[in-house]
């Protein structure tokens, strides 16, 4: 071979390799794209934010017992239409309405279970301290057709007709007091009554009024 024809196959195959390289780096590039930078999730999108959610509807506070059914004080009862006049268990042992000082006039409801109180009776003239022994509501029937009225006995828990239910009326026009349904209220020819109503709404409301702590039962 003359040196002319060697230096030619010399210089094709350089220019072939020369090319295979540069091709090969192309190629690369074409396919492979750059690599992008990873990006770190900030605090606040990893972490979970809790979505307000609707408020539950809240139950009804029970109400408070209020101080004067909580057999520590001591009350004057007076009807919600009844001008000057005050209960009164009198001196001949029947609850009445009166406008002096006369009788027992002040009463300690004592809780017994739900709604039902031991009403026990006080003196105290003028409002005064209660002293002396307790007397307590019970119911009594007269009979003959007469209605039922409220008498003094010997306070005992498991009587029956000593079990006084006191509830709230209406439009807090004070309360409401009963015995087994029957509802105490006034009666213009017989006073101070207790009379079952059936449907008709309770035509008599008490309100109770505070005067100081209850006497000592100890």
């Amino acid at each position: 071979m003359s040196m002319r024809n060697w230096f030619a196959g010399v210089g094709l195959v350089a220019l072939a390799v020369g090319a295979a390289g540069c091709g090969g780096t192309s190629a690369t590039d074409e396919v492979s794209p750059s690599p992008t930078a990873t990006r770190t999730p900030i605090a606040e999108a990893t972490t979970a934010v809790p979505m307000p959610t609707a408020s539950a509807p809240t139950s009804p506070v029970p109400t408070a017992t209020p101080a004067e059914l909580s057999g520590t004080r001591q009350i004057t009862i007076t009807r919600v239409d009844g001008f000057e006049a005050g209960l009164s268990l009198t001196d001949d042992g029947r609850l009445a309405e009166v406008e002096d000082d006369s009788g027992r006039q002040l009463f300690v409801p004592t809780p017994l279970s739900g709604q039902n109180f031991l009403i026990r009776s006080y003196r105290g003239a003028g409002g005064g301290p209660g002293t002396g022994e307790p007397v307590c509501w019970q119911v009594r029937n007269p009979g003959g057709g007469r209605p039922l009225v409220v008498e003094g006995a010997a306070c005992r828990e498991d009587e029956p007709r000593q079990q006084f239910t006191i509830s709230a009326a209406d439009a807090d026009e004070g309360f409401l007091i009963s015995n087994n349904s029957a509802y105490l209220r006034t009666s213009r020819d017989s006073g101070l009554i207790l009379e079952a109503l059936g449907d008709a709404p309770p035509a008599s409301s008490f309100r109770f009024n505070d005067n100081g702590p209850a006497p000592d039962r100890n």
